[in-house]
């Protein structure tokens, strides 16, 4: 999935970056890669509509509308149903599974998935080892690594884990658990992680900026990078971070705070929403948590408006500036 050449993935955000998010999100370039939310695996190997209501982009070749490949991430902590149900997916046409061993959810934590499992770096490896030992050797598998549950220095364990399980890539996001998504990001054990490892390296975390790609690129030294939180600040960043990383011709200028420049997008959004879905009620919750993003790091005044508007038809409206 990776080779030498650079990457840039599009962050895995539950209940952030489902299929129309993806497809918008792909159209206006700069991503590589695209990682689905995660499908939580329990007990039970699903039948093909979960995998394809989960993963719209099964019916096509695993790519968005723009032909970006979605990769497929899971989550859970037996490794036994971990690798059957990485097993189904690639039968339905899944090219690349990643595991989640990030999440910072209470609940996910609780349900023995996500982070929690950095406390476990022995079940971390078995978790890898299974899932890569159940599918072709084709098929990618990586994992997404916080630093660790409450220590950064914890990285170096559990990163060696997802090795010797055979991850082909790893991502790292340069927090903690119980960090959460509190600043800051610590982008120097990623480097440190990076100039050992055997295989890629992703970098994830805080880059909102332009400024801020170019400061975690020269700390960590990867070719390799993820944007989560930053892209919905401004869907304009990937396309500026592919000209910097030699991906895209070129650059653009970040979004303007006018709503003028932003109703294009919400508009767009909401017809890819709207095909996959007949509440408007759902699109709209889905620009307002958009628009609470894209307030980071600025203050937009529109977004006041915004969030106390009921009906599609009155956010999308021109007269709303």
């Amino acid at each position: 999935m990776i080779t030498s050449a650079p990457a840039l993935f599009l962050a895995p955000m539950e209940g952030v970056t489902d299929a129309p998010m993806r497809a918008f999100l792909t159209e206006l370039g700069g991503f590589t890669h695209v990682v689905s939310e995660f499908l939580r695996v329990n007990h039970e190997i699903y039948p093909k509509h979960v995998f394809i209501k989960h993963v719209p982009e099964l019916d096509h070749g695993c790519l968005t509308s723009s032909g970006k490949p979605v990769i497929f991430q899971i989550l859970g902590g037996d490794e036994k149903m971990m690798a059957a149900n990485a097993e189904k997916a690639v039968a339905l046409g899944v090219q690349a599974i990643d595991i989640n061993f990030g999440c910072p959810s209470p609940t996910v934590n609780n349900s023995d998935g996500g982070a929690t499992l950095l406390k476990y770096p022995a079940r971390l490896r078995s978790i890898v080892a299974a899932v890569r030992a159940a599918l072709p050797r084709e098929i990618s598998v990586s994992a997404k690594l916080r630093l660790g549950w409450d220590n950064i220095n914890d990285i170096d364990t559990n990163f060696d884990a997802a090795v010797e399980g055979g991850a082909d890539f790893i991502t790292i996001h340069g927090r903690t658990r119980m960090q959460g998504y509190t600043r800051p990001a610590y982008w120097e054990p990623i480097g440190r992680m990076r100039a050992r490892s055997p295989v890629p390296v992703v970098a994830n975390g805080e880059i909102w900026t332009l400024d801020d790609f170019k400061r975690c690129r020269d700390i960590t030294g990867c070719s390799h990078f993820m944007l989560g939180r930053g892209i919905l600040a401004d869907p304009y960043l990937a396309r500026a971070v592919a000209h910097e990383m030699g991906l895209a011709s070129q650059s653009s200028a970040r979004l303007s705070e006018e709503y003028e420049a932003w109703l294009p997008h919400f508009k767009r959004f909401a017809e890819l929403s709207l095909a996959r879905t007949t509440k408007a009620e759902y699109t709209v919750k889905r620009i307002k948590q958009w628009g609470n993003f894209a307030t980071k790091g600025r203050e937009l005044k529109w977004f006041e408006k915004v969030k106390r508007l009921e009906s599609l038809e009155e956010i999308l409206s021109p007269l709303i500036s």
